[in-house]
Protein backbone atom coordinates (compact mmCIF):
# COMPACT_ATOMS: atom_id res chain seq x y z
CA UNK A 1 0.00 0.00 0.00
CA UNK A 2 1.27 3.42 -0.99
CA UNK A 3 1.25 5.74 2.13
CA UNK A 4 -1.38 8.47 0.01
CA UNK A 5 -3.93 5.24 0.25
CA UNK A 6 -2.94 4.24 4.26
CA UNK A 7 -3.18 8.40 5.28
CA UNK A 8 -6.69 8.65 3.15
CA UNK A 9 -7.99 5.76 5.42
CA UNK A 10 -6.96 7.15 8.36
CA UNK A 11 -8.54 10.38 7.11
CA UNK A 12 -11.73 8.58 6.44
CA UNK A 13 -11.91 7.05 10.00
CA UNK A 14 -10.97 10.47 11.36
CA UNK A 15 -14.10 11.83 9.45
CA UNK A 16 -16.27 9.27 10.70
CA UNK A 17 -15.24 9.39 14.38
CA UNK A 18 -16.00 13.47 14.08
CA UNK A 19 -19.69 12.71 12.57
CA UNK A 20 -20.57 9.77 15.15
CA UNK A 21 -19.50 11.39 17.89
CA UNK A 22 -21.51 14.49 16.79
CA UNK A 23 -24.40 12.64 15.81
CA UNK A 24 -24.33 10.93 19.50
CA UNK A 25 -24.09 14.36 20.97
CA UNK A 26 -26.98 15.53 18.98
CA UNK A 27 -28.86 12.65 19.61
CA UNK A 28 -28.25 13.23 23.46
CA UNK A 29 -29.45 16.72 23.13
CA UNK A 30 -32.57 15.48 21.72
CA UNK A 31 -33.05 13.10 24.52
CA UNK A 32 -32.82 15.90 27.22
CA UNK A 33 -35.10 18.28 25.32
CA UNK A 34 -37.55 15.27 25.08
CA UNK A 35 -37.40 14.97 28.63
CA UNK A 36 -37.84 18.61 29.40
CA UNK A 37 -40.66 19.57 27.46
CA UNK A 38 -42.28 15.75 28.29
CA UNK A 39 -41.82 17.00 32.42
CA UNK A 40 -43.58 20.49 31.21
CA UNK A 41 -45.89 18.77 29.06
CA UNK A 42 -47.22 17.08 32.32
CA UNK A 43 -47.12 20.17 33.82
CA UNK A 44 -49.61 21.98 31.97
CA UNK A 45 -51.63 18.90 31.65
CA UNK A 46 -52.47 19.00 35.40
CA UNK A 47 -52.91 22.75 35.24
CA UNK A 48 -55.63 22.18 32.35
CA UNK A 49 -57.43 19.67 34.49
CA UNK A 50 -57.41 22.26 37.46
CA UNK A 51 -58.86 25.03 35.49
CA UNK A 52 -61.21 22.70 33.61
CA UNK A 53 -62.27 21.56 37.05
CA UNK A 54 -62.82 25.18 38.03
CA UNK A 55 -65.10 26.46 35.08
CA UNK A 56 -67.26 23.25 35.62
CA UNK A 57 -67.81 24.66 39.40
CA UNK A 58 -68.31 28.25 37.94
CA UNK A 59 -70.40 27.19 35.06
CA UNK A 60 -72.46 25.08 38.23
CA UNK A 61 -72.75 28.43 40.23
CA UNK A 62 -73.70 30.75 37.09
CA UNK A 63 -76.24 28.38 35.97
CA UNK A 64 -77.67 28.26 40.08
CA UNK A 65 -77.32 31.74 40.45
CA UNK A 66 -79.63 32.66 36.68
CA UNK A 67 -82.05 30.20 38.51
CA UNK A 68 -85.67 31.06 39.93
CA UNK A 69 -84.95 29.19 42.88
CA UNK A 70 -81.67 31.63 44.09
CA UNK A 71 -83.39 34.36 42.92
CA UNK A 72 -86.28 33.69 45.25
CA UNK A 73 -83.98 33.07 48.01
CA UNK A 74 -82.28 36.12 48.16
CA UNK A 75 -85.81 38.38 47.05
CA UNK A 76 -86.74 36.69 50.27
CA UNK A 77 -83.63 36.76 53.09
CA UNK A 78 -82.07 40.00 51.59
CA UNK A 79 -84.52 42.56 50.10
CA UNK A 80 -87.79 41.42 52.23
CA UNK A 81 -89.65 40.53 48.96
CA UNK A 82 -93.20 38.95 49.53
CA UNK A 83 -95.27 37.14 47.06
CA UNK A 84 -98.82 37.70 46.89
CA UNK A 85 -100.71 37.03 49.59
CA UNK A 86 -98.29 37.70 52.09
CA UNK A 87 -98.38 40.76 54.79
CA UNK A 88 -94.96 42.52 55.09
CA UNK A 89 -94.17 43.83 58.42
CA UNK A 90 -91.27 46.61 58.62
CA UNK A 91 -90.48 47.59 61.86
CA UNK A 92 -90.72 51.16 63.03
CA UNK A 93 -89.52 53.83 65.74
CA UNK A 94 -92.14 55.60 67.92
CA UNK A 95 -93.34 58.72 66.72
CA UNK A 96 -91.45 60.38 70.05
CA UNK A 97 -87.99 58.44 70.68
CA UNK A 98 -85.14 60.25 69.28
CA UNK A 99 -82.04 58.30 68.06
CA UNK A 100 -79.44 57.86 70.86
CA UNK A 101 -76.21 58.90 69.51
CA UNK A 102 -73.11 56.79 70.07
CA UNK A 103 -69.96 58.63 71.48
CA UNK A 104 -67.37 59.26 69.92
CA UNK A 105 -63.95 57.46 71.74
CA UNK A 106 -61.54 59.71 73.00
CA UNK A 107 -58.20 59.13 72.17
CA UNK A 108 -55.69 59.34 75.05
CA UNK A 109 -52.28 60.81 74.49
CA UNK A 110 -49.28 58.49 75.09
CA UNK A 111 -46.77 60.05 77.26
CA UNK A 112 -43.04 60.00 76.34
CA UNK A 113 -40.79 61.04 78.45
CA UNK A 114 -37.05 62.66 78.36
CA UNK A 115 -34.96 59.75 78.20
CA UNK A 116 -37.28 58.44 75.82
CA UNK A 117 -36.77 61.01 73.07
CA UNK A 118 -33.13 61.15 73.79
CA UNK A 119 -33.13 57.21 73.46
CA UNK A 120 -34.63 57.69 70.11
CA UNK A 121 -32.22 60.12 68.92
CA UNK A 122 -29.00 57.74 69.31
CA UNK A 123 -30.43 54.56 69.05
CA UNK A 124 -33.33 54.00 65.87
CA UNK A 125 -35.73 51.86 66.96
CA UNK A 126 -39.03 51.55 65.12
Amino acid sequence: MTAWTKNWKIALMVVGFVIMVLLVSDFNHRMAELRRLSAEKELVSTQVASLVETQQSLQTQVAYATSEVAVYKWAYTNRRMTEPGDTLIVPIQPANSAPQPTPAPQPTPEVIHNWQVWLSLFVDEH
